[in-house]
């Protein structure tokens, strides 16, 4: 018997991604929004949540769906510390909604920090 996943049922996972409104470059991965917006936090940047409202796109890839994240320059550096992470949060109900690993790369408060276009993928199901 074959297995079906809808593009809906995909997008509906990364449309909640998609509602994320803040993207914080960690020291270490957090593992709820507090430890993400406070204690593991190096620099963040504002976002516009949704798909297709200029932060996010949600398109199809070779294998499944997947959420593309645009890039970011210039962000204000907050804290000293080693960037290892980076969460998606999304600020109105405090929630942590994603956390990915970045390339690890010494940060100085006061300087600025420039995040790369990322992506996340969801492959159907084989």
């Amino acid at each position: 018997m074959g297995k079906v996943a809808p593009d809906a049922m995909l997008d509906a996972a990364l449309a909640y991604v998609a509602a994320s409104d803040l993207m914080i470059v960690c020291s270490t991965v957090p593992t709820s929004y507090a430890e993400a917006t406070g204690t593991y936090d190096l620099a963040d940047i504002a976002l516009t949540a949704g798909d297709g409202n200029g932060d996010y796109v949600i398109a199809n890839d070779t294998s499944g769906r997947k959420l593309t994240i645009a890039a970011q320059s210039t962000v204000p550096i907050d804290h000293n510390g080693t960037a290892l992470h980076v969460a998606l949060c999304k600020v109105g109900d405090t929630t942590l909604r994603y956390v990915t690993t970045c390339t690890s790369q010494a940060l100085t408060g006061g300087g600025t920090v420039d995040i790369p276009a990322w992506k996340i993928n969801i492959a159907d199901p084989t």
